[in-house]
């Protein structure tokens, strides 16, 4: 039941955040802000967090709402794949993360592999864009569609970043445990498919 409600609250804001944006009216503006106002209570019962810090995570963006974008980079070596240390949950994820304003794609992918792990590296290809509601993440507030490319290492030493508590290349079969909220099992499985098949067609949803 609690999943049901996070769709409907996710939903919900969906829709006052985009009447939000294009209503022009005193009456209607009122209407979808108690519209928002009610998602962000939905969300504090089932997340048990407080109002006020659900509102600024969930229910602060303005525009018409769309997808997030997370962006990782698939950098292999030999049979083995790079994947960093996260801060954030002390589990292991690829290198990546939010999309940032004024980069393209490939220039986020390039700057978060060197910033996370150390190393230097080109993009080759796009591998695949995951819908994250279609792969078995955890549950959040957020859509999110997650890209994968393939890098080529040009240069760089391992090393930590600022938002990361270890490097280190892995093979298939022996995985670190995963921050399964930023990459899957199946995904990093779909990955070393393409290292096999490397003429395989883009992955999508």
């Amino acid at each position: 039941m609690a999943l049901n409600w996070i769709e409907v609250a996710k939903r919900i804001q969906a829709i006052a955040q985009n009447g939000l944006t294009f209503s022009e009216g005193m009456y209607d503006i009122d209407r979808y802000e108690e519209l928002r106002d009610i998602s962000v209570k939905i969300m504090a019962e089932i997340s048990e967090e407080p109002v006020e810090k659900v509102k600024e995570l969930f229910a602060s963006a303005t525009g018409y709402q769309t997808p997030k974008v997370d962006i990782r980079g698939v950098v292999f070596e030999g049979d083995k794949i790079l994947m960093i240390k996260e801060i954030a949950d002390n589990k292991w994820s690829l290198p990546g993360g939010w999309a940032d304003v004024n980069y393209s794609p490939s220039e986020i992918v390039c700057k978060e592999v060197w910033e996370e792990s150390g190393i230097e590296v080109k993009a080759l290809r796009l591998l695949a864009v995951c819908d994250k509601h279609k792969h078995p993440h955890p549950y959040d507030p957020y859509h999110a569609y997650k890209m994968f490319f393939l890098c080529e290492r040009t240069g760089g030493e391992l090393k930590i970043g600022m938002e990361t508590l270890d490097v280190g290349f892995f093979a298939e079969d022996n995985l670190p445990e995963l921050s399964v909220d930023r990459v899957t099992e199946s995904q990093i499985n779909m990955l070393f498919d393409f290292k096999r098949n490397p003429e395989k067609e883009t992955y999508f949803d």
